[in-house]
């Protein structure tokens, strides 16, 4: 990379492709012939976006440190906190027992109707990327609901993006920078590759689902 645009245009091009190709991609594998072609294919489409010149640059960096982005960094602090630095899934959260309040959390939330109605009038059209921390009391209290919230909209998990930063609010490959990540939890709608809007913590209200749902309303 020649500048830091440069890097923070292609941290944000990483995240739009593994929301795209999540369901082809397997981030935790190596990169194979065949999902390089697919992404070279994918480069040479967005072409009118980035010049030739980022084109390449993107393609051998993506060559040479695919590994390295796919894989998250997680530490455990001494009190026990296990801390996951990039890209993670609902999955995750809910299965390990390091993060028992995930399960805790659901317990009881009823999503905001017309939050609940925006997700289900809007579930093909969008998608999302959310910055938590594990480490984080409003992400530990607000990703459970709003995970809540998505699968009573019947809103596809291959949509969401989950990014995990450490206490400082970074993540692997500049993400945090390049996406302006001050607080977490941040919730990002995305529609067509672009931010329509985002919730940090709470919102406006103290209840994020209501703002996310005016966000899809007012798209």
């Amino acid at each position: 990379m020649n500048s830091i645009l440069d890097l923070k245009e292609f941290s944000q091009f990483q995240v739009l492709r593994t929301m795209t190709l999540n369901s082809e991609l397997n981030f935790a594998s190596s990169l194979t012939a065949h999902n390089f072609l697919l992404l070279f294919s994918i480069f040479i489409f967005e072409n009118t976006i980035y010049s030739m010149k980022k084109f390449f640059s993107i393609a051998v960096v993506l060559f040479l440190g695919f590994n390295v982005f796919a894989q998250p960094e997680i530490t455990k602090e001494a009190n026990g906190t296990k801390i996951i630095k990039g890209f993670m899934t609902k999955q995750d959260l809910a299965t390990d027992s390091s993060f028992a309040w995930f399960a805790q959390n659901q317990q009881g939330y009823t999503p905001e109707q017309n939050a609940l109605q925006a997700f289900k009038a809007n579930k093909d059209s969008i998608n999302i990327i959310a910055f938590g921390g594990t480490w984080c009391g409003d992400t530990k209290n607000i990703l459970p609901k709003f995970f809540a919230l998505t699968d009573a909209a019947g809103f596809s998990q291959d949509r969401i993006t989950l990014i995990g930063v450490d206490r400082t609010k970074k993540t692997i490959q500049h993400l945090s920078e390049a996406f302006s990540i001050t607080n977490v939890p941040t919730i990002i709608i995305m529609k067509n590759g672009k931010e329509i809007g985002r919730v940090v913590e709470y919102g406006k209200y103290g209840m994020f689902d209501k703002e996310l749902g005016e966000i899809l309303t007012k798209k």
